[in-house]
């Protein structure tokens, strides 16, 4: 986690929602072989960070269930598209599917996320397809 105060940070515009000054949290979710499948940032209101990932070392969903946090996820953004520096972050070609929310609890918003998915997931879920 990375204290940046009040920067927008390279975050998606509704960065501006989330209170500061503010941390950035970033992983890679990987196969137990360390296959990247898909990469996450997240951006929390630093003064209340620690009520909700009480224990860093688990993911945000894992820590809000356990706290049983009431939570709404409105999607901002969906993204499709290649870009050759997730090519080499990933290890893999893309296409590349991403997106980006807000988490909203007690009518506030509680985190900004923004997801980017691996090809690699194919070999779990089956091929994509795109309407032509």
């Amino acid at each position: 986690m990375s204290h940046i105060g009040m920067e927008a940070d390279g975050a998606p515009a509704p960065i501006h929602r989330v209170p500061g000054p503010r941390l950035r949290r970033q992983v890679w979710l990987r196969t137990a072989t360390g296959q990247r499948l898909a990469y996450a940032s997240s951006w929390w209101e630093a003064s209340h960070v620690d009520d909700y990932l009480q224990n860093r070392t688990l993911p945000i969903w894992a820590n809000l269930a356990r706290l049983r946090t009431e939570l709404y996820r409105e999607v901002q953004g969906i993204y499709h598209g290649h870009e050759p520096a997730l090519d080499k972050a990933f290890g893999q070609r893309g296409s590349f599917w991403g997106r980006h929310y807000l988490f909203w609890h007690r009518g506030r918003p509680l985190t900004l996320i923004y997801e980017v998915f691996s090809p690699y997931l194919s070999k779990y879920l089956g091929p994509m397809q795109l309407d032509s």
